[in-house]
């Protein structure tokens, strides 16, 4: 029987990010995949650095929102007739190095939404970012009825099922969240985890993401569709399982994938 071997490619969404954008991307084409950079309506210097690069360049002229230009990616990736993708930041967090465990990790579990989970170098993540990281993970998961390491990671591999689900009424930083819970509880999409670093040291720019304003959206969101699918007590004890983690020579795995998914 043939190994599964999807055809997969790179999707960047990317808002002013001229300092690393370039670092990123040279990175990646390394690896030989096609990729897909989704500018959100940048002002600075990223759009004639990103053109510099043989890569797909979609652009949005006015800012829709990380949720909308991930969403205008899977729509471009479904047109190009891709199994799956794996999506990743632009400011640098993100490494091309660990691309290739990630698909390997979906390989192991075919079907299955893969997530770059920052488990690794945990003291680098300033305190009120890793309560709000730890937060949501916590009612994310609940939503999901699966536990998911790191739901706030943006390195994440998705299977073409999920790319379906483009359309979700959710915008920004919410729609994240919303493709791991309509995933896990409409397609019965499992979640496994791979191991990254923490990276918030170095030349970054400042977050577009807001600790207040974006965690209120995101809880907002989960607790209504924790309540939407309803089975409240069941979901939660599903979700405190321990998560399935594929070390780096993918056998140091932890919890059992067949009880992935809602």
């Amino acid at each position: 029987m043939n190994a599964y071997s999807p055809r997969w490619c790179v999707i960047i969404p990317c808002l002013n990010e001229e300092v690393a954008i370039g670092r990123v991307l040279q990175s990646v084409i390394g690896l030989r995949v096609p990729v897909i950079v989704v500018d959100d309506g940048s002002d600075d210097g990223t759009l004639d650095i990103v053109r510099r690069f043989p890569v797909t360049l979609l652009r949005h002229e006015t800012r829709r929102g990380k949720g909308e230009a991930l969403r205008t990616g899977f729509r471009e990736a479904l047109r190009q007739n891709f199994d799956a993708v794996i999506t990743m930041d632009g400011d640098g967090q993100h490494l091309a190095s660990d691309i290739p465990r990630i698909v390997q990790a979906a390989k192991r579990y075919p079907g299955h939404i893969v997530i770059g989970a920052r488990m690794l170098d945990r003291h680098q993540q300033p305190k009120g970012r890793r309560f709000a990281n730890a937060f949501a993970d916590w009612g994310i998961s609940w939503a999901c009825a699966q536990p998911v390491a790191d739901t706030q990671s943006g390195q994440r591999w998705y299977p073409r099922e999920v790319l379906d689900l483009a359309d979700l009424p959710a915008q920004n930083f919410v729609f994240e969240a919303a493709v791991l819970i309509a995933a896990s509880r409409e397609r019965h999409v499992g979640v496994v985890s791979v191991p990254i670093a923490s990276r918030y040291e170095g030349e970054f720019r400042l977050s577009h993401f807001s600790p207040v304003r974006d965690v209120m959206r995101i809880t907002s969101y989960t607790v209504g569709q924790v309540l939407h699918h309803g089975d409240i007590r069941r979901a939660y004890r599903r979700s405190r399982a321990i998560p399935v983690v594929v070390g780096d020579a993918g056998s140091n795995v932890i919890g059992d994938a067949k009880h992935a998914g809602g």
